[in-house]
């Protein structure tokens, strides 16, 4: 699972997917495709736009749910934290190392 979520964080595309998710979720590949046209001027088909989410979708990061024909895309942070689990920062408290 680690190594699906940085494959799909490695990508500056599906970061930037990611952002407008963030910014708006609940988005269909369409307005996906808009906002990163317009927004981010990359002009993608709507094929590549759909490999990079089924990317995002299969590292947990991004959920799909089916309302009528429609496909909604929606942002899920819950695998990043496994990044923050695995590397927690340093206790301030703890015991000091010696520079001597």
């Amino acid at each position: 699972m680690a190594d699906d979520l940085f494959k799909a964080l490695a990508d500056s595309t599906r970061r930037t997917i990611l952002d407008e998710l963030a910014e708006r979720s609940g988005q269909t590949l369409f307005e996906i495709c808009s906002r990163l046209s317009m927004k981010h001027q990359l002009g993608m088909s709507r094929q590549a736009v759909s490999q990079h989410l089924a990317v995002l979708e299969a590292a947990g990061l991004v959920e799909t749910r089916r309302e009528g024909r429609y496909k909604f895309h929606d942002l899920n942070t819950a695998p990043l934290r496994l990044i923050t689990e695995r590397w927690p920062p340093p206790d301030p408290s703890g015991p000091q190392e010696s520079t001597s």
